[in-house]
């Protein structure tokens, strides 16, 4: 290589591969002395130095003086060193400088290959150390090719890949097309090294995805994404000031990419409506973030510090006529809609439903208001047929009694005559008998549950005789 060809070929480099030049050159004095080995041997103490100005390639071999050589590698006898430095004595040390015009083809190829190698290394650690803290910024690329289900997306300095399980599914993209996506990971090799997919099954994914993309399996692997809520995010607020100034702040985003998503928010300016801020006039705002996503649709939730009410915002756009709040320790409730609202409170495929739990972090439970009403009718029916089997409880007192609030057999025992006759259409006679039945009916069913358990004592005792 001529010394102007070699500067010419650092500037190209610097420029279009943006590698520096002292990285350029240390890569070809370590390929030099490499391809000097094949040559003096692995132990030979050999240095190559470039001149970054002029470009001159110079090669040494340091040789130690010695009177007897044992290792020809590394040392040189008296009477040859003298040759090239008649003062030089034994014990000291003997600076050749090499003639690397004498390389010969295998050498040359050696030092090419070396160089490759090492300007690939390089370009992949700038292309990590570029892309590494983008993570979380939305790109524009062109779809490259496919690899099976994924896709590789073109973002000029380097190739990204759209993993399956990151796309909005119903989408259909060509080659050639745009396409917008937000960078989740940046990934080496060494973070593929030890992955289990039992502990870590997304990134057990990409590691799937990212080898068939890169067969070598160097990286760095560009992970890109549709589906994530952090895209959503971003795509609101570019299109939303009053997001991006911290005037209304995004509380969580729960999506069924290019279906549904539910998107809570909060005003931090009491003269501002976060909803319809985020609409837009006419719904020009949140129709633009809609259209990127293939239609998602985006159900807007004004954020609650009372979970009755965030239910209620979550299962948007159904509307709520009551909610029961079953375990606060469980997070239960029951919510009741009208007839014609069942099925958009659960949604296709449970999906509302779903994503409302996800929002709220409750397990909800949704019923029509007839289906509430048929299962009221049916729970006070069985009551009644419990309290018709006290002696002197007709289906008539029954009824009277349970809506009176005695709707068990033991709350019946528990109270006075006094307080029974107090309920419409009961005398303290009737209060009486009532009673006396009830503490009979408890008693014989406490002999009835006794009976089996001193039978299978018996049964155990005739056993061990």
């Amino acid at each position: 290589m001529q010394n102007k060809d070699l500067l010419i070929a650092l500037e190209s480099l610097e420029r279009e591969k943006n590698i520096s030049r002292e990285d350029t050159i240390k890569t070809i004095e370590d390929a030099l002395v490499s391809a000097l080995r094949k040559h003096f041997g692995k132990n030979a103490l050999l240095t190559a130095k470039i001149d970054p100005e002029y470009g001159t390639i110079e090669a040494f071999q340091t040789l130690m003086v010695t009177k007897e050589v044992t290792n020809p590698e590394i040392e040189i006898s008296l009477e040859d060193a003298k040759k090239e430095n008649p003062k030089i004595k034994a014990g000291e040390e003997l600076v050749l400088t090499l003639n690397v015009d004498d390389f010969s083809r295998i050498a040359a190829q050696i030092s090419k290959q070396v160089l490759i190698q090492k300007v690939r290394g390089i370009e992949r650690e700038n292309l990590y150390k570029e892309y590494k803290p983008r993570e979380g910024e939305v790109v524009t690329g062109l779809v490259r090719r496919f690899s099976d289900k994924d896709i590789v997306v073109d973002l000029g300095k380097a190739e990204a890949l759209l993993p399956y399980c990151e796309q909005i599914k119903k989408e259909r993209y060509t080659y050639g097309g745009r396409i917008k996506a937000m960078i989740t990971r940046v990934l080496t090799q060494a973070d593929f090294a030890n992955v289990d997919p039992k502990t870590d099954p997304v990134l057990g994914r990409y590691k799937s995805a990212a080898f068939r993309l890169d067969k070598a399996q160097r990286g760095p692997y560009i992970i890109l994404s549709r589906a994530t809520p952090e895209f959503l995010q971003s795509l609101m607020e570019v299109e939303i000031p009053e997001i991006e100034e911290g005037i209304i702040e995004i509380k969580g985003i729960y999506r069924d990419p290019g279906m549904r998503a539910k998107v809570v928010v909060k005003s931090n300016d009491n003269k501002i409506d976060p909803i319809g801020t985020c609409v837009g006039m006419r719904g020009i705002r949140i129709r633009a973030v809609t259209n990127e996503l293939s239609g998602e649709k985006i159900d807007l939730i004004n954020y609650s510090d009372d979970i009755s009410t965030i239910i209620v915002n979550a299962l948007s756009p159904a509307k709520v006529l009551s909610v029961q709040i079953k375990s606060h320790e469980n997070k239960k409730a029951l919510v009741i809609v009208p007839d014609d609202q069942l099925a958009i409170a659960i949604g296709k495929d449970w999906q509302n439903i779903r994503l409302a739990s996800r929002v709220c972090g409750w397990d909800l439970e949704v019923k029509s208001e007839s289906q509430q009403k048929q299962q009221g009718q049916e729970e006070s029916q069985l009551k009644q047929d419990v309290l018709s089997e006290v002696e002197g409880i007709g289906p008539k007192i029954a009824e009277v009694l349970i809506k009176a609030g005695f709707t068990t057999v033991e709350k019946i025992a528990s109270v006075g005559v006094e307080h029974l006759s107090t309920v419409q259409g009961i005398g303290e006679k009737t209060a009486e008998k009532i009673i006396e039945g009830a503490k009979k009916y408890l008693a014989e069913k406490e002999n009835a549950s006794q009976q089996p358990s001193e039978e299978a004592q018996n049964d155990n005792t005739e056993e061990t005789k």
